[in-house]
């Protein structure tokens, strides 16, 4: 007891020193948590640790959090709008990568084809702890490229569960092939059924007693028995444990108590994310790694460059080059769950132990250069793209904005709103989170970006603060309410004009800073009675 005391403290001392260090040069956090693993093992000689499962399942926590909170932002209507990017993209992406490894591994390196199968498909994965760490502290998960690496790192996450039944049936000859995917498409149909169908209604009941409580730590407790409850459920069923956890995000995301959920599970997940890092460092045989370093080096550079271009030229069937560009440089590394993947190949002999190392090795170089990279992403695209070219929607372009007007939504009212403010000469901007309708508005020359304004960090991006005035024109109740509470903390400094449809809706923005509330019939009704009159006149 007394020396995993010793282990905790000087790794907390080490991390919390490093990061110091690293934050003033500008480098990512992720990099000393890295750096902390790999100094602990060879500083008390924890190389026996390093494959420790407990603590591969204290560290895997730390990816079920941040799928928690990525769940948090992607509500069934927002994944609905974004299955394109899901389903589409990411299928491509996968399929295209892994295929593209196979056939190196299987015709380059004469590795067998089992081999070369759990190679590619695991070669084809990203880091979703790395990515979507950096999206949410630089805001980019809302800029479109940030959406599309978004979306695809969701079809990855989903796609690491027949990759795991693959091995399976590698390593039994695929006996019992139709038995095992019978069990699993029921176990899917299942899962879904439960946590969308019972477990909402659970997951509510606990939410609304633990907030009627008043008490903090029995709110946070119902939170985290919903996270740890999902993730074993999914596990249980025979998928990941980040599946369960992001389908639990989502649920809540639909909930009234989605934004101090956010706040509240924040803390936890920074903390086991560091742990999960850490463990990342302890995988480092620096030994190994300096006899090999030629061949780790170049085929790390050999991943990024053509993983790299596979999705850039899968980004570009429906995006500009310079979108495709800034997802390619996002996703191009190899993620954690390859770890996994490696693990369980190697297990199973399917994967030779010296081989497996070495591929470890290059996914954790791509990890740790990937801060870098991300970092230094403008300056390679000022390189091979004009001054001035940027992305659709990229809410950094609102940077310093102050005075101006944001309508939100761009159905026919916003349209018509939009219209208006431009006739006038007004400067204003518009949000809306149907891909569809803020495609249709770029074509007609229209200022507007993709984003849910019910998020605090899509206002903060719209510099909020700075705003004259914020016009909700949805028709969506349930949404504009969400979006009046997010709205709340600037009622003060920002007018806040909302359109209603009925006396119900006014009944659920009551006691909100709500500036101006539109009755559209009967505002329709007091300008007939007007024209009325004046014809009588």
């Amino acid at each position: 007891m007394d020396n995993v005391l010793n282990y905790v403290i000087v790794a907390l001392a080490i991390s919390v020193v490093a990061n110091l260090i690293l934050k003033r040069l500008g480098i990512s956090q992720i990099i000393g948590y890295i750096m902390t693993g790999t100094i602990i093992v060879y500083l008390f000689d924890l190389h026996d640790m390093k494959d420790s499962h407990t603590l591969e399942m204290v560290g895997e926590f730390g990816i079920v959090f941040l799928m928690f909170t990525i769940g948090l932002e992607m509500s069934l209507g927002t994944l609905r709008s974004m299955k394109k990017l899901v389903f589409l993209n990411g299928a491509l992406q996968v399929g295209l990568s892994a295929l593209l490894f196979y056939l190196a591994a299987y015709y380059i390196f004469g590795i067998g084809v089992k081999s070369s199968l759990i190679i590619g498909s695991a070669l084809a994965l990203s880091s979703t702890a790395v990515v979507l760490t950096y999206l949410k502290q630089n805001k980019g998960i809302y800029a479109p490229y940030g959406r599309r690496a978004t979306g695809i790192l969701i079809f990855q996450d989903i796609a690491v569960i027949p990759i795991l039944i693959m091995i399976g049936f590698l390593a039994n000859d695929g006996d019992n092939l139709k038995m095992v995917l019978a069990q699993t498409v029921a176990s899917a149909v299942a899962v879904i059924g439960l946590l969308f169908f019972v477990g909402k209604r659970v997951m509510n009941w606990l939410l609304h007693f633990s907030a009627d409580s008043k008490l903090e730590e029995l709110f946070l407790g119902s939170v985290l028995v919903i996270v740890v409850g999902a993730s074993l459920f999914a596990h249980y069923a025979g998928f990941t444990y980040s599946l369960g956890a992001f389908v639990a995000g989502m649920i809540i995301a639909e909930t009234r108590y989605l934004h101090k959920v956010e706040a509240d599970i924040a803390p936890f997940k920074d903390l086991l994310l560091g742990v999960f890092f850490v463990t990342v460092g302890m995988k480092i045989d620096l030994a190994f790694f300096a006899a090999h370093f030629m061949e780790i080096f170049g085929l790390f550079v050999a991943i990024l460059f053509f993983k790299g271009a596979v999705i850039h030229g899968v980004i570009l069937l429906g995006s500009k080059s310079v979108t495709g560009f800034k997802t390619a440089v996002t996703l191009a590394q190899v993620g954690e769950f390859s770890f996994a993947i490696f693990a369980l190949a190697s297990a199973n002999h399917l994967l030779d132990p010296e081989l497996s190392q070495l591929l470890v090795l290059v996914v954790v170089l791509s990890m740790i250069a990937t801060p870098f990279m991300l970092s230094n992403r403008r300056r390679f695209q000022q390189m091979l793209y004009k001054e001035g070219e940027i992305d659709e929607g990229d809410l950094s372009a609102l940077q310093g904005r102050k005075n101006h007007i944001i309508v939100c939504g761009y159905g026919k009212v916003g349209q018509k709103v939009a219209r208006q403010l431009q006739k006038k000469g007004i400067e204003h901007v518009v949000v809306d989170y149907n891909y569809s309708r803020v495609r249709k508005a770029h074509k007609v020359g229209e200022e507007i970006y993709y984003g849910d304004m019910s998020k605090p960090a899509i206002l903060h991006s719209l510099n909020i603060e700075e705003a004259s005035a914020v016009i909700v024109t949805l028709d969506d109740p349930e949404k504009k309410q969400l979006i009046c509470e997010a709205l709340s903390p600037y009622g003060k400094s920002v007018n806040i004009i909302v359109k209603v449809v009925s006396s119900e809706e006014k009944r659920m923005l009551r006691g909100m800073p709500i500036s101006v509330m539109i009755n559209g019939k009967e505002e329709v009704a007091r300008i007939l009675v007007e024209k009325t009159m004046y014809c009588a006149l």
